[in-house]
Order: structure tokens, then sequence, then C-alpha cells
């Protein structure tokens, strides 16, 4: 009952911070009572009344939001405007080809190319493409360096040309560190204090301002507004253990953003979650994390905003915050969000930021009630969660979920128990006379168990100095000892950022660190992501040919089956003392309670306690180590701290002479209102101020992708029926996204391998699904590649990228070969799925991917937030059975033609519809089952990019719709 006062004029107000005066646009002004309203709802709130234009932002998005209560269940559309976008190589390298190819689609269709530029500032952070290739050795950094220049130079060059031919657009080079943690420890601001074009844009394209605004804006010396992000990686949410809203979105979705576009979302719901007491002593971080991303996967958060508070929280550090906050994706919820606070000041001075710059936090959070205060009334959520941080304990998970957990103590029974069990199970499947199977090799005994993969690696742990301090403890207490690695054991260290290095060197726990193996081997993502590269070739050969369960551990936070390695099925999460624990031990089936962790070299048994280093020497480490001054010197000229990037070619591809494809490729639109045309390669268009990206048709990396091609400058108001399509692939629960589109290794006999092969290119340098997602042509075959997929179509225990063509008696070939042969004849094609379809990492390619293949829709039991948007936002249809109901208790088989109802303008967004699926039971006799679904287009604006065949054609329509240019 609230009265809800607000003028779109003469908004701004004047704070006074360290004798500066700074405008702000106030959220007092809106006349609502905020105590009630969520922190995250807070900031919100701030960014619509900042940005409101009445056009894309108007007064009532601000009532909707101001208006927000803990007991709606009405889903209301909020546009949101982030203060800037996030993007990685994996995922920002196809952004980039989309923003190159928008360009080339605008100047085919008459327009200006430069109308394509971000509109925000975007940060691109080059971290995912260095592999583990060399290791175990103190060159192993500079020679794994070396070899991802090799391979990257054209994917580096795009990247290059996108740094000097867009505005807004910069570009962190490799090795400097893994995106989340540089976003953690360097790009986030917590409260922007910019006075320039990043300002302008963070209002609005065309928000009035009045004349007393105007005179606030000449004398002030910037604008006061909050950090907010979104990233085109899922772990994004990393940052919200600041106090900066953010999450991950699809790399699709991102581009609208930054082209000026609003992010359209329903009004969240908030999950209050209370923290109590304190972790009990030798229990870390990264074990909470685990324990509460079960405890929540459980509770069932998925698609909502976490908020977390309590007396935990008062005193827990902002690098234990950000591992909560990093796993958001792995527990499901949108985001889990820690308000700013006085350990939010802390961490900022800890990493070096500016004594103006926390100023400028503390001054403005506190003015707009962005501050908690435990003093305070806790905010009114939509349920509340409570958690007692003394019930953790020692912790990994897996060996196929990071949900999974299993406490250290009941590691090996668990392992054991898995072993035999199932697979559909989550098992493998051992039988009982293979259980105790062991090969003897030259570098040593392999049986199940056997770690061979030991990496401390991923942001979600290397951010923590504490963890990683504990390790380098662990090692040189085992070194102390004389304990050694197997030599089976690939062991690696992959910093999430090189002031990581510099306190291990200074702390003399480095050296340690090297005599276990562990030398840095690169500073990215690397075996978090599935770069781990290969394992040693006699171990290799001991799994393929005996049907060993290998395992991994990772300090990450993704271990689902075939993404780390695919030799490896075992693959676990833990801290980074446990990895070199386990690293030592050789094997995950140990209780290290009762068995030796290794023997000196006089034969005396060490147990783990006894080298496991104390708490308070970690805590003097810490304290002693880690300054300021190592952040601020590795940040300070970031941006060119890379002598190999700083001297890469800006435009290896320009070769104006090659003007054929030396590979035979045959493809059309898949594209709803397009009309296809292929362009003209032996046109090439004048390009003195590189507007425009030079394609090179014989680049095996870099494609102009199908789907602008033939672009309409209009759209039709209706999609028509989906008649008679075909099931391609038959899933069940919780199909990732590195199923549908891996990011690892590309096999020699895949068809993206074959496809490789034929333009010449050599096994050695196939490179990775994720290095060539610029490139449509590997990854439309690699869609639904992953080795550890399970399509029921092909039948029961068969698993990779197979299925049954059925206008050839079920014939069993590769799905993209299926594929092409259903588009061929002009037959639509589906996904059936069961719950969680998508999980995973916020890949775009999963559903450019997928479109290419000619699936028009997926029917499934529940969506991954992100995943649902990016197959909306490139025109696939997401349909979703009922509660209760599934393919399998509608006796489907995949085999049946289903039949889908035409979606217009009209459509109400999350309407229910009614599917025909019809199966030939015998010779002209057919079965007909109908069943509804729910059209899982949730918004308006969702409704919109559907019909206009994705994001990116309704981005380029409203562009040149509200441009002042003429269109020829």
């Amino acid at each position: 009952n609230q009265e809800f006062k607000f003028s779109m004029l003469d908004g701004l107000e004047v704070l006074l911070v360290g004798g500066r005066e700074y405008g702000y646009y106030s959220l007092r002004k809106i006349g609502v009572d905020l105590a009630p309203l969520p922190y995250s709802i807070r900031v919100l709130l701030e960014s619509l009344l900042r940005n409101c234009d009445d056009e894309l932002i108007t007064e009532n998005d601000i009532r909707t939001l101001a208006l927000w209560r803990s007991d709606s269940s009405v889903l209301q559309e909020i546009p949101f405007k982030p203060s800037r976008i996030l993007l990685q190589d994996f995922t920002g390298v196809p952004a980039v080809v989309d923003f190159a190819a928008m360009r080339s689609a605008m100047r085919r269709i008459g327009g200006d190319p430069k109308l394509i530029n971000p509109l925000v500032p975007v940060d691109l952070v080059i971290d995912h493409s260095i592999q583990t290739d060399f290791y175990g050795s103190p060159d192993a950094l500079s020679k794994n360096v070396e070899l991802e220049f090799t391979r990257n130079k054209e994917r580096y060059s795009l990247l290059s040309w996108a740094q000097r031919s867009l505005n807004n657009f910069r570009v962190i080079p490799p090795s400097v560190g893994i995106i989340h943690q540089v976003n953690l420890e360097y790009l986030a601001d917590v409260v922007h204090s910019w006075s320039d074009f990043s300002y302008k844009n963070s209002i609005g394209l065309s928000k009035p301002i009045s004349s007393r605004d105007k005179s606030i804006l000449d004398r002030v010396s910037g604008v006061l507004y909050p950090d907010s992000v979104l990233g085109t990686d899922s772990h994004t949410v990393m940052i919200n253990g600041l106090g900066v809203l953010g999450w991950g979105v699809g790399g699709i979705e991102a581009e609208a953003v930054a082209l000026g576009q609003p992010y359209y979302m329903v009004t969240p719901q908030v999950v209050g979650f209370e923290l109590k007491g304190r972790l009990r002593r030798g229990v870390t971080a990264t074990d909470l994390v685990l324990t509460l991303t079960e405890f929540l996967r459980r509770e069932g958060v998925v698609g909502k905003f976490i908020e977390y508070f309590g007396e935990g929280v008062d005193s827990m550090p902002v690098t234990d915050r950000a591992l909560i906050a990093n796993m958001a994706p792995e527990y499901g919820a949108t985001m889990g969000f820690f308000p700013v606070d006085d350990q939010t000041i802390d961490y900022l001075r800890k990493t070096g930021r500016s004594e103006e710059q926390i100023e400028i936090v503390r001054a403005y959070c506190k003015e707009q009630f962005l501050y908690r205060d435990s003093a305070k009334s806790i905010p009114s959520y939509t349920k509340v969660l409570s958690f007692d941080l003394d019930s953790v304990e020692s912790s990994l998970a897996g060996p196929k979920r990071p949900q999974d957990r299993v406490s250290l103590s009941n590691m090996n029974l668990r392992f054991r128990e898995l072993l035999s069990a199932r697979v559909k199970d989550r098992g493998f499947g051992i039988s009982d006379t293979e259980l105790s199977k062991a090969i003897s090799t030259d570098v040593g005994e392999i049986c199940h168990g056997s770690v061979v993969i030991a990496s401390i690696t991923s942001c979600t742990n290397t951010s923590n100095p504490r963890l990683m301090i504990a390790a380098g403890l662990l090692a040189r207490n085992a070194v102390l000892r004389g304990l050694k690695t197997p030599k089976f054991v690939k062991t690696s260290l992959a910093p999430g950022s090189r002031v990581v290095t510099d306190y291990l060197s200074k702390s003399n726990l480095y050296e340690p660190l090297e005599r276990l193996g562990f030398h840095v081997v690169g500073y990215g993502c690397m075996s978090c992501i599935g770069n781990s590269g290969a394992i040693l070739p006699e171990v290799e050969k001991a799994i393929r040919e005996n049907g060993i369960v290998a395992a991994a551990v990772i300090s990450g936070n993704r271990n689902f089956e075939g993404r780390i390695n695919p030799m490896v099925r075992a693959n676990y999460l833990a801290s980074p003392l446990l990895v070199v624990a386990y690293a030592l031990a050789g094997n995950v089936n140990i209780n290290f309670d009762k068995e030796p962790i290794g023997k000196t070299e006089k034969g005396e048994l060490v147990f783990l306690k006894d080298i496991l280093p104390d708490e308070n020497e970690i805590t003097k480490v810490v304290e002693e180590t880690i300054t300021p001054e190592m952040y601020i010197n590795r940040y300070k000229n970031v941006f060119e701290s890379n002598e190999k990037w700083n001297t890469i070619a800006d435009d290896v591809l320009e070769s104006n002479e090659k003007t054929n494809s030396t590979i035979s490729v045959k493809s059309e639109s898949p594209i709803p209102n397009s009309e296809f045309r292929i362009p003209n390669s032996n046109t090439r268009i004048p390009n003195a101020n590189s507007e425009l990206f030079k394609w090179d048709n014989s680049s095996t990396y870099i494609q102009e992708p199908p789907f602008l091609f033939g672009m309409r400058l209009t759209c039709s108001d209706e999609l028509p029926e989906i008649f008679r399509a075909r099931v391609l692939v038959l899933l069940g629960d919780s199909v990732t996204t590195d199923h549908i589109s891996p990011a690892g290794s590309i096999k020699f006999e895949s068809p993206a391998g074959e496809f490789l092969r034929a333009a010449g290119v050599s096994e050695s340098d196939f490179n990775s699904y994720g290095a060539r997602r610029g490139n449509d042509r590997v990854m439309t075959r690699g869609t639904f590649a992953n080795i550890r997929l399970q399509n029921f179509l092909a039948g029961d225990g068969v698993e990779g990228g197979v299925t049954r063509y059925f206008p050839n008696d079920g014939e069993l070939t590769t799905i993209f070969d299926a594929a092409m042969r259903y588009k061929e004849s002009g037959i639509p094609l589906i996904v059936l799925a069961g719950v969680e379809y998508g999980t995973g990492s916020s890949r775009d390619w999963a559903a450019k991917g997928t479109l290419l293949l000619g699936i028009r829709a997926v029917i499934a039991s529940s969506f991954e937030r992100i995943h649902r948007g990016n197959l909306i936002g490139m025109g696939v249809l997401p349909l979703e059975f009922p509660h209760g109901v599934t393919w399998q208790s509608l006796n489907l088989t995949g085999e049946e033609e289903f039949t889908i109802p035409a979606i217009d303008k009209n459509f109400e967004p999350a309407s229910m519809i009614e599917i025909i699926a019809e199966r030939e039971v015998s010779k002209n006799i057919f079965s007909e089952t109908k069943f509804q679904v729910k059209v899982r287009i949730d918004t308006q604006i969702e409704l919109q990019y559907y019909l206009n065949g994705g994001i990116m054609q309704k981005v380029i329509r409203n562009i040149i719709e509200r441009s002042d240019r003429t269109i020829l």
C-alpha cells in the first residue's frame, strides 16, 4: 500500500565524498520504504531509476520493482542495464565473430557497419585457451604459452581486430589470470565514479535531462552508481562475493546488452540464507562451498537470487564469500549475493584499490541503503534458509557432478560403492571380477581409483590466499618428510593471477610445490575447463585397454563426465590442499585416517595428519606475506603486460588473393525470416578503417557464421507450425552444455576431426572445440559429440555422438550426418530430454550448434536458465513437460513424428500448447499421442526474439529502426 512517487526529470542529487562533489540518483526519491527490499533488489532498482528513458525503461518498470513483495508469485518482466559486460575467450571469440558478422550483415542490407558497436564497456579476458601440454618442469609455463600463441594465432588476430576497431572493447591478454579472479582483484569497482562515455550510456541513449540536472552534471566530478556486470561465463557470479551484482548469460544475450538493449528478466524471488557460527579448525572454505552446493541443490533454488546474511557472514572474508558466490551455477541459483559491508572495504584495501575509491564505495553505499549492517533489520525474503557453519566437515565432490558431496572420511567407501553401481545410478558398472584389476606400467601400477590428474586450478580456489598457502605448507611438510608424487600422476598448478605466484614465492612455498611436480603450467582455467592435455601414453593405454576407472582431483568447480579428460571417468573437486594430498597418495581409494599417505626414504609410514599445516601458521604466513603492493604492481600495466600479445599481427587473414575456400561446405540458412545467400567471397570491401573484419574462407578457426545470411529488414508476425519433426537425440536427466557442445579435444574419427583432416589440418593441430568456436563448420559437427553422451535412440550402453536415422530403417550413424540427411529432406528436428537440460557453462554454441543441426524445438522436463535463454536467442523453441510428466511416462520412444503448433505475435508467454506425436506401429497403421507442454518463452521480449529468428536479428532491426540513417 506504499505510495509510489517518482519523477523522471530532476533525478540527480549531490553527494560529498572526500571534499569532492558527485552526482547520483537517489533511491529515496522513489518514495517507498527500502528496508524490506533485499539488497540485490535495491541494486536493480537503482539501475532502473538511473536508466529510465520512458522508452526502453519506463516509470512502470520502476513501479513494478519498487513494489516488490516477498510473497508475490506474479512474474513480471523488468529490463536491466548492467554497467559493463565481461567475456572470456572461449565465449568471447564467438561473440566477437557475431559482432563482425553483424557489421557485415549491416553492410549487406545497406546500413552503416559502425552502428554495430558496444554501447557499454566490454572487457574480454583471455584465459581459456592455454592447455596443459607440458608439466612437471620449470619451463612448462613458457612451453605452454608458446604453443598457445601458435595454436591461436587466428583467434587472437580476431580479438586484436576487435580491440582496435570496436569502441569500448578492451582485452586483457593471455597469461595475466583467470577472468573471475581478475574481475575480483582488479576490474570490479563496486561503485563506478565515471564521468565520460560510460556514464552517458549508463543513463540510456535518449534519457531526457532537465536544466537542473544539467547544471549538476556541469559541476560534479562524476556520477556514482553501482558496479554491475553480465558475463558470458556462468561463474561471473563469483563477483557477488564482493557485493557486485552480476551473473552469467548467453553470449548472444550479452551481445544484445552490449549494443544497448536491456537484459529482460522476470522479477526474481530472493531467498535469504542465514549462515550461523564459524567453521571448525581444519575445515576449509572449499569444504564449506561443496557442502552448501549439496544443501542448496536439495532445497531447490534454481533460478532464484540468494542473499546471504547472519553472524557467519559478518566475519567471513571476501575470499571465502567469493568461493560460495562462484558455485551458484552448481547449486542452481541465478546468483548468491553478499551485500557490501565492512569485509568488502577490507578486501578492496588489501587488493590495492585507492583510498579515494574505497571512500566512494563506503559513502555511496551507505547513502543508498546498499551497505549491509548486521545491527539493522533483515530484509523481507521470499524464503529464509539457515545453515550452521559448524556442521561442515572436510569434503570432496564427485565423481560426476559438483553437487554430489562426499565426506573425506567416507571417500574410499563411497568410491568402491560407485565402482559396482549401475551407470544409470551414476556408478561405473564394474563387475565383481574386475574390481581388483591392476595393470603394471613403466610409471607404476594403474588400478581403479588411480589419480592420473591432480591439478590446482580454477578461479574458484586460487583466488583464496588462505587455501593456496595451506596447499603450499602441506607440500613443504611432505617434502621435508621425503614424500614424492607417483610418476603416473599428471600434476599442475594454474593460478588465477600472477599475484598467487608472487606470494607463494615470497613465502618460500612455491619451491616445495615444484618438488612435488606442481610447477606453474599457465595462468588460465586449464584443467577446470577441460584443457588438461593428454595423460602419459602408457597410462592412457592401460586405461583404454583394461577399462580402468582412473581419477582426477582438481580444485575447480565442474567435474561433468568427459570434461576434464576423456580418459578419466572419476572426477573429484577438492581444496588445493586435498589436491596435493591425493597426488601424494596416488589413489582416491584411500582412508587417510587409517592408511598412510606415503613413506619416508627410511620406510617410515607418514599419515596425512602428520603433515597437515597448523591453522595458526596459515594465518601467520598470509598476514606476513600478502601486501596491497603485490596487486598494484601486477595490474598497473595489465593491458600491455604480455609482449607476445603486443606484437601479434592484427590481421593475419588479410590476403585478398584468397578468394575461394579450400574447403567444400554445403550450408543453408536455418533462420526463419531469412533469404539464404552465401556472400560472394570474391568481393572484398575496402577496409581502410577496419570497420569490417576480413573473412577468409580457408580459415579453420574463424568463419562468418550463416545466422545472418539473407536477413530481411522486417520479420513476419508468425512462425509456422513445426510439422512432422523427427527426434534427433533422446536424452535423460542432467544433460549439460558440455554434453551438447564439448569444449575439450577433437577426436580423430569424429565428424569435426574428419572435416579438419579434409582441410589439411594434422591431428596434432586439431586443438579443442573451445578454441575453434569461431568456426561454425567445426562447431556444428561437434554438437552432441561428447564421448559420454547417452542418446537413448542409439541403444543401451552406447555412448557418444551417434543416433538412428529413421527414414532408413533406423540406421545407426553420427548425429551430424543424420542431421544433414534430415535437412536435405526438409525434415525438421527436435530433442527430447529430462530434467536440468543445459546445466553447466553458459555456452552459446550449445544453442547455436543445436540450431545449425536443424533442431527447431527442445522438449524437456526442465531447463537451466542460461541455456533456455540461449535457445530462444537463436530461434529454437524451448518446451517443458508439465510437472510429473516425462517422455518416458508418455511412452514416447523417439521414433515418432511430432507436430508443434505455430507461434504468432499474439501468443501469451508461458502458455500451454498441445503437441501431436504419431508413430507407425505397423504398415500404414499409426498410433497417436497428444500431450500438453508449456512454451518456455517467458516474456514478451523473448517472444520478439523468437519471432525475429534470434536476438541478433532483432538487435539489427532495432538499430536500423532507431537510427537516422537511410537504408538503401
